[in-house]
């Protein structure tokens, strides 16, 4: 029998309105909340996900900035502007579009955003609270899927669970929140030798490799939850004969779809959910700015 299907979609609209609840909660109190996000340069990709954040925002009430910089600008030229949207008591969020012009260290810069303003998780602070159970902010994409695999009701307690891909801000902030719900975690990368002897293991599997294809059917256990993480874009013939570009995943979706007992489609799984996830997060910044803080 085929996968139940994880539809990202579906969990980020559902999302979506748990946000515009808590924003007007918010707003009830006299808190508003506003995100604002530095580009560099003239990406025509960074410019869609830009106006799809602004469209987003404005539908749930949330104040959007975007802060545009040359593409000749250098790492302390972005810096200083950060330090300015640290410094604005009406900037609730703060974070960074990438990819960066390559004389620019983007991970230097994270380490000068406001852990408390940080709604995309990724400065070294927030990673580093993860393995201690008490994030400020937690990484996104992280959040994101272990939102899908709730969405599974998959018991993770004694569970095991492979994650392939330990990137500092996906595979391994996933792998301490499975292993924080007393799953059994094994993480592994795409250079692990005899990778399938792994994941047939699974009963939860977990896929952020950034390769195209890794895991096909033969290497998942019949039943498991696949989470694909994975955004690739490859080479494909159209209806017509023509050559396309496509988005896939890390998983083949065909020959695992077979096996797998619900699984993560690419796009439309872990996506969405992620882009929901900062605005959830940008509400989460907002009020835990005005906490007393530890």
């Amino acid at each position: 029998m085929p996968a139940t299907i994880i539809d990202g979609k579906q969990v980020a609209e559902r999302m979506k309105a748990d946000v515009a609840r808590q924003v007007r909660e918010l707003a009830a109190d006299a808190i508003r909340l506003k995100l604002a996000a530095v580009l560099v340069g003239e990406s025509a990709a960074s410019m869609v996900y830009a106006r799809s954040q602004a469209k987003q925002c404005e539908t749930l009430g949330i104040d959007y900035e975007l802060v545009r910089l040359p593409v000749e600008c250098d790492a302390l030229c972005v810096a200083h502007e950060i330090e300015r949207l640290n410094r604005d008591v009406a900037v609730t969020g703060i974070m960074i579009h990438l990819p960066l012009p390559p004389w620019i260290d983007a991970h230097a810069l994270q380490y000068h955003i406001d852990p408390y303003k940080d709604v995309e998780g990724v400065n070294p602070a927030n990673i580093g609270f993860v393995f201690y159970g008490q994030p400020i902010i937690a990484p996104c994409t992280a959040l994101a899927v272990v939102e899908l695999i709730n969405e599974t009701k998959i018991e993770l307690r004694g569970a095991h669970a492979v994650v392939v891909g330990q990137g500092a801000v996906v595979g391994r902030p996933v792998s301490v929140f499975l292993v924080q719900k007393d799953a059994t975690v094994t993480a592994c990368n795409e250079f692990t030798p005899d990778l399938a002897a792994h994941t047939r293991r699974a009963d939860l599997l977990v896929v952020a490799a950034g390769r195209a294809g890794l895991i096909t059917g033969d290497m998942v256990k019949p039943g498991a939850v696949v989470i694909d993480v994975g955004i690739n874009r490859v080479k494909a013939t159209d209806a017509a004969g023509n050559e396309v570009s496509k988005t896939v995943g890390d998983v083949d979706f065909e020959s695992a779809g077979q096996v797998a007992g619900a699984i993560s489609p690419v796009p439309g799984g872990v996506g969405p959910v992620t882009v929901t996830m900062l605005l959830r997060n940008t509400v989460e910044a907002a009020r835990k700015q005005r906490a007393p803080r530890p």
